[in-house]
Formats: C-alpha cells, sequence, structure tokens
C-alpha cells in the first residue's frame, strides 16, 4: 500500500474514450498473430529386474519427510528431502515439473529448488524420484502450493484469466483489452488504484477507465513520471528483468507503445535469455518476446518495466 487515497470524485475515461485514447489504444487491435507457448512433459526409462547373483542390493530411494509441505506458486524455495537411498537421486519432480538443484548431501539427505507450479495453480502435486535414466518413482508425499508473495498473487491471477476474462469485474476492452489486463494484475499485485491509474464499475455494470490504466503508451508515460514505482529497461538489459515485470512493444518503433503484457516465464540466462509474457488482444499465457518482435511484428522492439513495487 503506498498510492494516498484519491478523491472519490473525478475526471473519467468512460467506455466511449476521447479521440486522442481512441488513437493510442488502438494499436493493440494491430497485434495480430503470434502464439502462446504450453508445453509439457512426460519422464520414460527402464528398470532392470535382472538377477545379479550378488549378496547386496541397492536400496531403493525412500522419502519420509519434506523440510516444508507447502510453498510458492513461482518456486524457487530450497527444501530438504530426508529418507533412505537417497544419494542416488538425480532428479525430482514436484507434479509435472521438475526441482533444479538436485544436490544428494549424503544417503539419507537431499536438497532441491522447486519449480514453480503448473501455470502458477495452487494446491496439492505428488513429489517424485528418479535415479539416473530410470523411471521416476511416486515418493508418497505431497507438497502444497500456496500464493505467498505478491508476485505468486500477480501470476496466478493473469493464469486464471488470461484466457477467460474478468469482466464481471473490470469489464472488457475488446482488442484493445492488453494494458487493462496489465493493470488487472497489478491490483491483483498489491498496487493501490491514484488519481491517474485506476477503473471504477457502477451499480448498473458500466466499466470507466483512465488513461494509463488502459493505454500502453499512457501507462508508458505514468511509469516514466514515476521511478519509485517502476525502472526502464531495454531489451539489451533482459538479463535484468524478472517474473511479474512489465513488457511492452513498438511495432513500429515510432516512439509510442502499442502492446503491453506481463512477464510469466524466463528461461535461460545472460543475453541468451528468453522470456515469455501473458496479455490480452491476442489473449495468452507463454508468449515469446523474440517471436513477437521477429515473426508476428518484424522489426518491433521490446522493452521493460523492472517493477519496483
Amino acid at each position: 500500500m503506498f498510492f494516498a487515497a484519491r478523491p472519490a470524485l473525478r475526471p473519467l475515461v468512460a467506455g466511449a474514450l476521447a479521440v486522442a485514447l481512441v488513437a493510442s489504444l488502438a494499436a493493440c487491435s494491430g497485434d495480430a498473430g503470434g502464439s502462446s507457448d504450453g508445453s509439457g512433459s512426460t519422464g520414460s526409462g527402464s528398470t532392470d529386474t535382472g538377477a545379479t547373483g550378488s549378496d547386496s542390493t541397492d536400496t531403493a530411494p525412500a522419502v519420509e519427510a519434506l523440510s516444508a509441505a507447502d510453498g510458492s506458486v513461482t518456486g524457487g524455495s530450497t527444501i530438504t528431502l530426508t529418507g533412505s537411498g537417497l544419494d542416488g537421486v538425480t532428479a525430482v519432480s514436484f507434479g509435472a515439473n521438475a526441482a533444479s538443484a538436485v544436490t544428494a548431501v549424503s544417503d539419507e539427505e537431499l536438497t532441491v529448488t522447486t519449480p514453480a507450479a503448473v501455470n502458477y495453480a495452487t494446491g496439492p502435486v505428488d513429489v517424485s524420484l528418479a535415479e539416473g535414466d530410470a523411471a521416476a518413482v511416486a515418493s508418497g508425499l505431497t507438497y502444497n502450493y500456496t500464493v505467498v508473495t505478491p508476485v505468486d498473487a500477480q501470476m496466478n491471477y493473469l493464469l486464471t484469466y488470461w484466457q477467460n476474462r474478468n469482466e464481471a469485474e473490470y469489464g472488457s476492452y475488446g482488442d484493445n483489452d492488453c494494458v487493462n489486463f496489465t493493470s488487472q494484475s497489478l491490483i491483483a499485485r498489491g498496487w493501490v488504484e491514484d488519481d491517474e491509474w485506476y477503473h471504477e464499475a457502477s451499480s448498473t455494470g458500466e466499466h470507466s477507465y483512465s488513461s494509463p490504466w488502459l493505454s500502453s503508451t499512457s501507462m508508458m508515460k505514468y511509469f516514466t513520471a514515476r521511478p519509485e514505482l517502476a525502472t526502464a529497461l531495454t531489451d539489451q538489459q533482459r538479463d535484468q528483468v524478472v517474473i511479474g515485470d512489465i513488457v511492452q512493444f513498438d511495432w513500429d518503433n515510432s516512439g509510442d507503445r502499442d502492446h503491453t503484457g506481463v512477464v510469466t516465464r524466463i528461461e535461460g540466462s545472460g543475453p541468451d535469455r528468453v522470456i515469455f509474457f501473458a496479455g490480452h488482444s491476442l489473449d495468452s499465457d507463454f508468449r515469446s518476446v523474440d517471436v513477437a518482435i521477429t515473426t508476428d511484428h518484424p522489426g518491433g522492439t521490446a522493452y521493460y518495466w523492472h517493477l519496483q513495487k
């Protein structure tokens, strides 16, 4: 909570916006084509059941406890698995997603970094283990994904409403809804409206919006005037972008902003990072920034806002 309360009465930009605002919004409707990248994977492998004639047998991995039974839907938590036969474990999965930094401390202890939940969804998932190329085996334990941080809440909102719009609460601006959706995600993140950035719904279900709530270029100007809220980054600084940051596009390099979304996934590191975002207009959950500026809009430029709140 960091904005001062706004007065009850103020000028609104209603459904029929002024000509200047309509012009600044029109660019979102030009965002045609593209793709929403959703992926899943399945593990495979084999188990050697032949007898060896030896008196000794390897201990099958067994997990007795997790150091934490629940955690953030965006992942990143380091937890310890305790049990037996863990020194040969090379992979641990939480539901369909693989953990990273799998480290066998001893035969009885293993540490991992939790992955994000599939689609940032809350709820319990099974924890499974694998040794080498062998098939994954259920541990018998579950890990419960919950909303812990403001970014968790933002991601959960985006993946809930990217396809089924939350029109009852925020209305919809048709093919120009990209900034409306981005603004909604900031409210889910914990931001509070002010006199320049706001949405209101009447008792009859009509929705009114301020220009920065609804226009990509106006949102850019709003952030530019408020460095305490967001820091501008170029596409050459994508190594500084994190999940939950805002991405904006200038399709024709005219200096304005034509489309807006929220970063939902990052792969790789440094300048080779691949960034994906969620947005409306072209409704998507994990759309590639690189595809957007090369295939969908060749020659377009991406910019980012690293959020400070």
